[in-house]
């Protein structure tokens, strides 16, 4: 067997460039080189609005805001606004595919309004029952410590 002696800086100059490419081929990290278009991808968005509301207009407008009744519609747009940023090399969401978006939103979904849950308070009763349970349960394991601590012959 040959013994090969390698010095600690050509170790040093070694680690980082062998870090460096199993980075890059362990992650499949690599440079974009196209950068998005975004007027393309703008011409070709709303091929994917048209396409959604002409599914929309099988679903009875009163339904719009059940979103059952439209999920696969509304799958569809999304993979359609997806697909056509990537084809413009663009990332999803941008946004200008969120600005889109959000005009097909308000288009179909402007009228669906959550209904806000009015809290109250309980009543006084239950109000103070639930105050006063772990107010007295502390004081009581608070006294419960304090008398074993004092009372050394116990804990032998």
């Amino acid at each position: 067997w040959n013994k090969v002696k390698i010095s600690n800086q050509s170790l040093i100059s070694f680690f980082p460039l062998v870090n460096g490419l199993m980075t890059l081929g362990l992650t499949g990290a690599r440079q974009q080189s196209n950068l998005c278009n975004e007027s393309l991808m703008l011409e070709k968005l709303p091929a994917c609005g048209k396409s959604f509301e002409e599914m929309m207009k099988k679903v009875d407008s009163r339904k719009w805001c059940n979103l059952t009744e439209f999920i696969m519609y509304y799958d569809n747009f999304t993979q359609c606004t997806e697909r056509e940023a990537n084809n413009a090399s663009c990332f999803w969401p941008n946004p200008l595919a969120e600005g889109f978006i959000t005009g097909i939103h308000k288009q179909f979904f402007s009228n669906c309004t959550s209904e806000k849950v009015h809290w109250e308070d309980p009543p006084d009763e239950i109000l103070v029952t639930l105050i006063l349970i772990p107010v007295m349960l502390t004081c009581a394991m608070i006294t419960l410590v304090v008398w074993c601590s004092k009372r050394s012959d116990i804990l032998v």
